[in-house]
């Protein structure tokens, strides 16, 4: 895996180590995204990222694949090569029918055990 794609609201916004989590998965070398809903995220937050998509950019939204697909494609690189996290089932669903790797945000232990076994931290 060489991207992560990253819901805000109820993923980023679930703590101070999920909200490390652009920081972290950025020195180990991976490209991240902010793929959103929201029309606005908190100023501090996009310097932590390699691409910012908010409210349906591009003419598509969350959970439709093509949204998913877009956000790898800004990064560089192909769905495949990215794990997406979002809190929304219906949302790691899209990811998935695009070709990423989706896992669904409940708590952060669980989600970052998740991450760390399938970015090798």
């Amino acid at each position: 895996m060489r991207g992560l794609i990253l819901d805000y609201g109820g993923v980023l916004t679930d703590g101070p180590e999920m909200a490390g989590l652009p920081r972290r998965a950025r020195s180990a070398g991976l490209r991240v995204a902010l793929l959103s809903d929201a029309h606005a995220v908190p100023t501090e937050f996009r310097g932590e990222f390699d691409v910012v998509v908010l409210g349906g950019a591009g003419g598509v939204r969350k959970p439709d694949p093509a949204a998913f697909r877009r956000a790898a494609e800004m990064l560089g690189l192909e769905p495949a090569e990215c794990v997406v996290v979002d809190d929304l089932p219906v949302n790691v669903r899209g990811a998935g029918a695009a070709g990423a790797v989706g896992v669904r945000h409940t708590d952060p232990e669980s989600t970052l055990r998740e991450l760390e076994i399938l970015l090798d931290w």
